[in-house]
């Protein structure tokens, strides 16, 4: 679109964006700490927990491991990480045998919808440390 333009397609599909009020614009993101932000979206299930990830463009998150399942659809741009490449449009499914340090590409941010139903496994100290406090 021409600059100026606000003839903008949305970024999220419908049902997210009466989850969220709105689209892109309406999110507030939480700084993780680790090259990464987050939004916790509300919902009634307390056997998982569904988030918008933002990973900024050419960023790598902290490596990591999964104690459960997580399903990770990419909305905007796309990320890298030992299990291959993944655009808009695509999903990458993680368990407890993956291990891996997703890297957004560098030509944009990349931000996903990710559902877990356990927390991460994370390889730094550092990070363990704060993860109780940011949900992750």
């Amino acid at each position: 679109c021409p600059a100026g333009s606000s003839n903008l397609s949305p970024i999220f599909p419908n049902p997210l964006r009466e989850y969220i009020g709105g689209d892109l614009e309406q999110v507030v993101w939480q700084r993780l700490g680790v090259g990464a932000y987050q939004f916790v979206i509300p919902t009634n299930d307390t056997s998982a927990t569904a988030r918008l990830l933002r990973i900024p463009a050419g960023r790598t998150i902290p490596k990591h491991s999964h104690r459960g399942q997580e399903m990770t659809l990419v909305l905007a741009g796309s990320f890298s990480d030992a299990t291959g490449h993944y655009g808009r449009g695509d999903l990458q499914e993680a368990d407890e045998n993956l291990e891996h340090q997703p890297s957004a590409a560098p030509e944009e941010d990349c931000i996903c919808l990710a559902v877990t139903d356990a927390p991460l496994r994370f390889q730094n100290l550092a990070t363990r440390v704060v993860q109780p406090f940011l949900g992750i």
